[in-house]
């Protein structure tokens, strides 16, 4: 896996990179007199500086100026240079640079842009990801552009955002790769390739009893798939334990459902196009570890459980009105297939709520492609919908007021008594329903009631504000964010998640 690594630039001197990046809201103002001239006289001749991404040839340099639009109003973010960063990469790229540099001149006063410098080069990380199916067959040459210098970082500024980058382009491979490719057993090896040598442990179940025996919502969602070897189910746990004390623990379940035809509930009218993205969760978690590893940050230990599946439909799939007994002894009367995920995920909650009675300060989390209701209801953002304990301790507020600083937007939803109504048991033979029958996109509190579900089939129910050993839980529903323009099958995966965690536990 190669990522464009990020160098320290002290001080601007263009002349040492082969295409300087320019990237402002006024290019009038800028500290090299020399530069300065050349594209005010340039401006004088071209109107399209200011307005688009414009390539110069300042001194035999090449210099590109890419206009971030106004940053000074109500609704502006950081996304303003994220964006500007992946178009001035692509012409940097187009014109030949394979070492080019980032420039912000000027440093803004609002916080919302503390993190521009860091976040342009994340921007460029996000255009310059190759799927991992072109890089293995053209070879990683396939992209040219090595490293990115940033000018006026610092080392510690270039380690963590290398270490970032490193995971969002594993996250990208996992989720962005093909059906097959990415089958369970394969994301299981990409995984134990990618810590290998590594402060990060891994270990990988794949015996089908034990599959059955210790996860049966899981093993329900993967019955269709036993009778294809190479599409038989893993579950991926990966654990960081930093050196020193322990102050804080995070836990993590992802949903990785490698491909997702709906089961018995069929996707049909060309819905299932893209579905081999539905394990973004699982992705974007496993990235977030080699972020970790990469950084190695004091005082926080991570335990990441992976449960990776393939939904598919054939003589032994599951159908509606089947009652799963679940790892926690929860009756649960399956409502629709293609509601798979938290099925597939809840078992691996139960066993990291009982993990976590025994961790120091535990945070848990699910991170999943869930629901089309997040996306319908909250468009390109994250939807964390959280338990009482995590809303006490105000853990989503900060998190999502972490990744308003990193590109990285998502929405804080409430848990409420009707969600757990909706999917209460409509008769004594069951205990919870895992979902109605209709899409969640039309369904009202279509992403908050899955929550109430997870909490209930992972045990975490009894660990409320009122319980005597509360435990924070957020459930991270990435399926509006987790890929750019809500393309599933062609959209860049975007790692959804992993720089607000990065920048709000490791920094």
């Amino acid at each position: 896996m190669a990522y464009p690594h990020a160098v320290a630039a002290p001080q601007l001197d263009h002349a040492k990179h082969d295409a300087l990046i320019i990237i402002a809201d006024d290019f009038s103002k800028l500290d090299d007199p020399n530069l300065s001239q050349a594209i005010k006289a340039q401006m004088a001749v071209d109107a399209r500086i200011g307005k688009q991404v414009t390539l110069l040839v300042v001194e035999s340099k090449r210099v590109i100026l890419a206009p971030t639009g106004p940053l000074n109003r109500d609704y502006d973010d950081v996304r303003r240079y994220f964006d500007a960063a992946k178009l001035a990469i692509n012409e940097a790229k187009a014109s030949g640079s394979i070492k080019p540099a980032i420039y912000l001149p000027q440093a803004s006063q609002d916080s919302r842009y503390q993190y521009a410098l860091e976040v342009a080069y994340l921007g460029a990380c996000q255009a310059l990801w190759q799927p991992l199916e072109a890089r293995e067959f053209h070879g990683e040459s396939i992209e040219p552009i090595t490293q990115i210098a940033l000018f006026g970082a610092n080392e510690q500024t270039v380690k963590a955002v290398n270490a970032i980058a490193a995971g969002q382009y594993a996250a990208r491979d996992l989720c962005g790769t093909e059906p097959e490719r990415m089958a369970p057993p394969r994301f299981a090896d990409y995984c134990v390739d990618l810590f290998k040598g590594s402060k990060v442990n891994v270990a990988v179940i794949a015996d089908i009893a034990t599959i059955d025996k210790e996860y049966p919502m899981m093993s329900t969602v993967a019955r269709a798939s036993y009778a294809v070897e190479r599409h038989h189910p893993r579950v991926v746990k990966l654990e960081y334990v930093p050196e020193g004390e322990v102050t804080r623990t995070l836990m993590f379940v992802g949903k990785g459902l490698v491909y997702d035809t709906g089961g018995a509930d069929l996707k049909v009218g060309g819905h299932m196009a893209g579905m081999s993205r539905d394990k973004g969760g699982a992705a974007s978690v496993a990235g977030f570890m080699k972020s970790v590893a990469d950084f190695q940050p004091q005082g926080v230990k991570v335990i990441a459980y992976l449960a990776v599946v393939r939904n598919s439909i054939g003589a032994d799939c599951f159908v509606p009105d089947e009652i799963i007994t679940s790892r926690e002894g929860v009756r649960v009367r399956i409502g629709n297939t293609d509601a798979e995920g938290r099925l597939a995920m809840g078992d691996l909650l139960s066993e990291m709520k009982d993990l976590a009675k025994g961790e120091v300060n535990p945070e848990i989390f699910t991170v999943a492609t869930l629901t089309g209701h997040a996306a319908r209801a909250m468009g390109p953002y994250s939807a964390y919908v959280e338990n009482g304990p995590a809303r006490a301790a105000n853990i989503s507020r900060k998190l999502a007021d972490s990744g308003d600083l990193w590109a990285d937007g998502a929405e804080v939803s409430r848990s409420r008594r009707e969600d757990y109504d909706f999917i209460k048991p409509r008769t004594l033979a069951d205990d919870v329903l895992s979902s109605n029958n209709a899409a969640s996109a039309v369904t009202a509190r279509g992403h908050q009631f899955p929550m109430a579900f997870l909490a209930i089939v992972g045990g975490l129910d009894k660990h409320g504000c009122e319980s005597a050993q509360p435990l924070p839980y957020v459930h991270m529903d990435i399926a509006g964010s987790g890929v750019e323009g809500g393309d599933w099958q062609h959209g860049k995966p975007t790692a959804a998640g992993l720089s607000s965690l990065f920048a709000r536990y490791c920094l």
